[in-house]
């Protein structure tokens, strides 16, 4: 066993772990220390410390604050993977204990909120009322990396192939084509047949140019002779399109099911005009070779089973 085996799996302790992680997201000793409730002398030495064991810099030190190194990137990755594991063994055991606890974090995007996940939690929660659910909305950009450093369990959303890796694993569950919304007082709402060449004079709300849906609306207006109206917001979050419609009257770009479900409690309109694209399906990603916490498995299978049901219900 070489020395750097040997740091990893003997000479490391959990509070070591613990500075690490906080260090690299604060950036600062004396934040660290703070956040710690410990003395920036003791960040100091215990750093110190971890870096003898390695022989290794993990940490750049300057006015500005702290940097990780190369090999320190690499040292703060691992912690953060043993302290999610760390933390998902604590839940497993009080689970099991008390057959009632547990806590799971799941990374949603638009397309999933109000659809699948929202009744999946609603499953979880009547199975157990005690299990916590942690949701944080966002795009992959951001959910992904936080997926990687193991403080998500799973993602839900569409299942973009450009963000494909051998570390992921996806699971698809069903087809959600797009549908554009508008609130409930705007004019459009009053016409039976909407052209493209009205739309295009429209203030918009769409996806982040990332997406593969803002790339085949894009599609949609130059095959009908247009650019995409200048009059744009980009956002991933739900909330933002909501108000960009509602105050900015905005046209928004958004899944059929999530338009229909905001029509239905009165707070959007589906507007009449047909978008053939071929988009990926939504679904699931998890990290490959990762075993899911007990509760983690439970919305799992929820997700599941909503995603039959919806399959099962279209005409």
């Amino acid at each position: 066993m070489n020395s750097i085996d040997r740091v990893l799996r003997s000479n490391l302790k959990l509070k070591h772990l613990q500075l690490l992680v906080a260090l690299d997201q604060l950036r600062h000793l004396g934040k660290t220390a703070e956040f710690l409730a410990i003395t920036q002398p003791a960040v100091s030495k215990t750093l110190a410390e971890i870096e003898r064991l390695f022989d290794l810099t993990l940490f750049t030190r300057s006015t500005r604050g702290t940097e990780p190194t190369p090999q320190g990137e690499s040292v703060v990755r691992f912690a953060r993977s043993v302290l999610s594991e760390f933390e998902r063994t604590k839940e497993d055991i009080a689970s099991a204990s008390t057959g009632a606890s547990g806590r799971t974090n799941v990374g949603a995007m638009v397309v999933a909120l109000p659809t699948l996940l929202s009744p999946a939690i609603e499953r979880v929660k009547k199975k157990s009322a005690q299990m916590r659910v942690m949701v944080e909305e966002g795009d992959l950009t951001r959910l992904l990396p936080r997926l990687r450093r193991g403080e998500l369990d799973v993602l839900v959303g569409r299942l973009e192939p450009g963000y494909a890796a051998p570390d992921l694993s996806t699971e698809p569950l069903y087809q959600d084509p797009m549908c554009l919304v508008v609130s409930t007082a705007h004019p459009l709402t009053q016409q039976k047949k909407i052209t493209w060449d009205q739309l295009a004079r429209q203030a918009w709300v769409v996806p982040p140019p990332w997406a593969s849906s803002r790339l085949k609306l894009e599609q949609i207006f130059h095959k009908n002779g247009l650019g995409l109206p200048s009059d744009l917001i980009e956002s991933a979050s739900f909330l933002a399109i909501l108000c960009a419609v509602n105050d900015h009257h905005a046209v928004g770009f958004v899944a059929r099911g999530v338009g229909l479900h905001f029509q239905k409690e009165g707070l959007l309109k589906v507007l009449p005009v047909a978008l053939k694209m071929d988009l990926p399906p939504v679904g699931m990603i998890t990290m490959r070779g990762q075993k899911a916490s007990l509760t983690t498995q439970t919305l799992m299978t929820c997700l599941r089973d909503i995603a039959k049901h919806k399959k099962a219900s279209r005409p």
